[in-house]
C-alpha cells in the first residue's frame, strides 16, 4: 500500500470542485486525512480569484505513474482546461506532494501554504 499526500487548488467553483474531486478520489482510495481549506492569492497572474487550496492524504495500491494518470482523469472529468496560462485559473488542479514519505514536488518548498497543508498530514 502506497501512502500519498496530494494538493487540491481550485478557483473556478471552488465550493463544487473540491468536494467533486475527494467523492472521485475516494471511489477507488482510502482517504486518511484531508487538511481545511485555505484561500491563498493567485501566483503569476494575478488578476483572477484566489485559489482554495486544501491536502489529503490517501493510500493506494496504484503505482506513482498511474496514480498521477488518475488524478489526471479527475482533472478532465471536472472540466480542467489545459489550454489555458499555467497560472491561470483553474476546476481543479491535482498534485502529488508525497510519495511513501518522499517530497516528490518541488512547489512544497517553494509555496508555504503547501508546506504547511503538507507537514499537518506529515505530522498526524
Amino acid at each position: 500500500m502506497n501512502k500519498v499526500i496530494i494538493s487540491l487548488g481550485s478557483n473556478i467553483s471552488p465550493d463544487h470542485n473540491i468536494p467533486s474531486a475527494i467523492l472521485l478520489l475516494s471511489l477507488k482510495h482510502r482517504l486518511l486525512d484531508i487538511t481545511k481549506v485555505e484561500i491563498t492569492d493567485p501566483i503569476g497572474i494575478e488578476d483572477q480569484s484566489k485559489f482554495h487550496n486544501a491536502a489529503l492524504l490517501v493510500e493506494t495500491w496504484f503505482s506513482q505513474d498511474a496514480f498521477n494518470t488518475f488524478l489526471k482523469e479527475i482533472e478532465d472529468t471536472l472540466l480542467r482546461d489545459r489550454s489555458a496560462p499555467k497560472f491561470g485559473p483553474r476546476t481543479i488542479d491535482l498534485d502529488i506532494v508525497v510519495w511513501n514519505g518522499n517530497i516528490v514536488d518541488n512547489d512544497y518548498y517553494k509555496r508555504d501554504f503547501l508546506k504547511r497543508h503538507t507537514d499537518m498530514l506529515l505530522n498526524n
